[in-house]
């Protein structure tokens, strides 16, 4: 932890985002200072490939309350976000991404909320400007991921929301490997509320979250918070046995009624390969649940911190 505690910390992980942080730092000092007289705002580079470091330490060193975290490498967004809850000081901690999609001035609201009584308010983002492609991807991952996992998440739902410090604690006390920062916020619990806010449009540039890398994203983390794949095929299995048994059982009838002079060889290579790919799917999906557990028991960090700035180094 910082130093010395402040009231509002806000944690923004940096990708492709140097062209936002002047005027990132601009809108969330205007919002933060309209709710506390002091505030941090932690910017962590994933390894930005736009070289944002050096824009982050530019504006450290012209104003202390910002805080700089370099990772060595790129790591991923939910762990970058983890990085800086790491070193958030905050009784209060808002998680937001960079690209200003998130409006700071929404802050201020998010507070209040939670001063009704609520550990946790999560952003809803309605009249969203991405595009509909982005929309749909988006509806689909959360619709699939809480199918597998048996939770009811709320697609409009991202990083974006205010954390008190003990959710925080929780969900750093978390030792998956696999970071997943929106569903982890909600499964620790604790009271929660949920804010409609505005969606701001993105002014330049691209989201870096492909379709390839949203699949390994959802795959990842199916696997980290759910064993019902594994539960899926067991009762495929189970269904495939009776109705195999049901087939056997009508065409030895056939049979026995003098109706089959031929073997089916077509049928039975069909089944072969039918029944092959099943196996092959099941066997792999065993294999993926293996190397997670794998990952985990190695033990390696989930980042490393190659740079700060204005934060002591830690021992």
């Amino acid at each position: 932890m910082s130093a010395q505690p402040v009231r509002l910390s806000v944690v923004v992980p940096v990708y492709m985002g140097r062209g936002f942080l002047s005027e990132l730092y601009q809108r969330v000092k205007t919002s933060a200072e309209s709710v506390f007289a002091d505030f941090e705002l932690i910017l962590v580079n994933d390894a930005s490939p736009d070289n944002a470091w050096p824009d982050i330490l530019a504006l450290c060193a012209a104003d202390p309350r910002v805080k700089g975290i370099d990772l060595s490498r790129n790591f991923g967004q939910h762990y970058a976000i983890t990085a800086g809850l790491e070193r958030a000081s905050g009784e209060w901690i808002v998680v937001m991404d960079c690209d200003l999609q998130d409006i700071p001035e929404e802050i201020p609201r998010l507070y209040n909320k939670a001063c009704e009584g609520y550990d946790s308010v999560f952003a809803q983002r309605h009249d969203r400007h991405d595009g509909y492609s982005k929309r749909l991807q988006s509806w689909a991952f959360y619709s699939i991921f809480g199918y597998l996992t048996d939770t009811s998440l709320d697609h409009s739902v991202a990083n974006f929301g205010i954390y008190h410090r003990k959710v925080v604690r929780a969900i750093l006390s978390m030792g998956d490997r696999i970071r997943y920062f929106p569903t982890m916020s909600q499964w620790v619990g604790f009271r929660h509320a949920y804010l409609p806010v505005a969606h701001g449009e993105r002014k330049m540039g691209t989201s870096s979250y492909s379709l390839i890398k949203l699949l390994r994203l959802a795959t990842s983390t199916i696997i980290a918070f759910s064993d019902k794949p594994l539960k899926l095929f067991i009762y495929t299995g189970f269904t495939m046995s009776l109705l195999s048994l049901c087939i056997a059982v009508f065409y030895y009838s056939v049979y026995l009624m003098g109706h089959i002079r031929v073997q089916g060889y077509a049928s039975l290579i069909l089944s072969l390969w039918f029944i092959g790919g099943v196996l092959m799917c099941s066997l792999g999906i065993i294999g993926i649940y293996i190397g997670k557990t794998f990952d985990q028991v190695k033990g390696r960090p989930m980042f490393i911190i190659a740079d700060t700035a204005n934060l002591e180094p830690r021992s």
